[in-house]
């Protein structure tokens, strides 16, 4: 009997079992970019943007005003991620090692990034900004991110967000976790760190969101992988308690108003491939969609069902007329129902099958510009 094998990652395995190859770079970010998350490269085996080009290198330079990005090069990190497959390829060929970042405001995403670090137990006070911790609880063994994001739970009688299983979660190389959420409007969510960013949300906890990026799950860096966990690959709506908890700590400004609702990123690229400007498909689906959307501030009576089917049929006659493809105008319904009506995909694909259907008996020609 052939002797086993144990290879570090795997479990045991025997000569010449073909092991599973991990993930190239270009496969990730073409991965990211169809579920509308904008994409740039990191530096190859670190968590950092690749270098700019020597001009946006030269002192005093800044990304305001910076052409490089509208050129297709990847300068200033995160304000140069695009979805767009074929930039995407052009990038990766020419730096195939490159990790895969991920700009979070674009996308929708507020990720909460926990530390593990080991690093000295700050005062009580500093646990938790803003909010006191009384003397009665016992804080023996809190050390990392994990403790205080816990213990913040816990005050709230909210379940831990390390522990949410029907959200994407990401183990980082040095023993942390990022927990990705969508954002849940339209709001700029902001990041823990830049401008405008708020506080972090607690000791060893940040947040990246707007004006920030965050590393993709199965980037790799000298440090190891960034691994996703469980089998959850998609982000949960953020949590209405850690929203409060964000619009407390300053991630989202206070002259930040709820602006007019905009379809999700995947809406705005299938939109966009299809030539279609504010006058053209999207100026038709918005209205529609939107009030969809609307339908997320209450859980019922709000009339989804009938709404979904508007926004389907409409969509249906996009594609009958070419403005759209079946495959787009599914995926931006299925996307805006998921927002505001999570955990019923199922309910939300018959109503969308039907209103498409009928929708694509009366196709609507949309003038075209030029």
């Amino acid at each position: 009997m052939a002797p086993e094998l144990r290879v570090r990652g795997f479990s045991t395995v025997r000569p010449g079992t073909v092991l599973p190859a991990a993930p190239r770079s270009v496969d990730i970010a073409r991965w990211c970019a169809e579920q509308g998350w904008p994409v740039h490269p990191l530096a190859v085996g670190r968590k950092t943007p690749a270098g700019n080009c020597g001009g946006c290198r030269a002192p005093g330079h800044t990304h305001s005003g910076c052409t490089c990005p509208a050129e297709g090069r990847w300068c200033h990190g995160f304000r140069a991620a695009t979805c767009d497959a074929e930039r995407i390829l052009r990038w990766w060929r020419s730096a195939p090692e490159a990790g895969v970042g991920v700009s979070c405001g674009p996308a929708g995403l507020v990720v909460i990034d926990i530390d593990a670090h080991g690093q000295s137990l700050p005062d009580r006070d500093c646990l938790l900004p803003g909010i006191p911790v009384p003397p009665q609880v016992d804080l023996t063994g809190l050390a990392n991110g994990y403790h205080t994001l816990a213990l913040l739970a816990a005050l709230r009688g909210a379940p831990d967000p390390a522990d949410d299983e029907d959200t994407l979660r990401v183990r980082t190389p040095s023993g942390g976790l990022h927990v990705w959420y969508r954002a849940p409007d339209a709001r700029s969510w902001q990041s823990s760190a830049g401008s405008g960013g708020g506080r972090a949300l607690a000791w060893q906890v940040d947040v990246r969101a707007h004006g920030g990026y965050i590393v993709a799950p199965g980037t790799w860096t000298r440090a190891g992988t960034y691994r996703a966990l469980g089998a959850c690959r998609k982000p949960a709506v953020l949590p209405a308690w850690l929203a409060e908890e964000l619009k407390r700590t300053g991630h989202l400004p206070r002259k930040s108003q709820a602006g007019p609702w905009q379809p999700p990123p995947r809406a705005r690229q299938a939109v966009a491939a299809a030539g279609g400007g504010g006058q053209g498909p999207l100026g038709i689906l918005v209205p529609v969609l939107a009030e969809v959307a609307a339908c997320a501030a209450q859980s019922q009576g709000t009339g989804f069902s009938e709404k979904l089917n508007r926004a389907s049929y409409t969509a249906g006659g996009l594609v009958t007329a070419g403005f759209l493809t079946h495959q787009q105008a599914e995926q931006i319904l299925q996307d805006t129902a998921a927002a505001a009506r999570p955990g019923q995909d199922r309910k939300a694909a018959g109503i969308i099958r039907s209103g498409m259907s009928a929708g694509a008996r009366r196709p609507l020609y949309l003038r075209r510009e030029g």
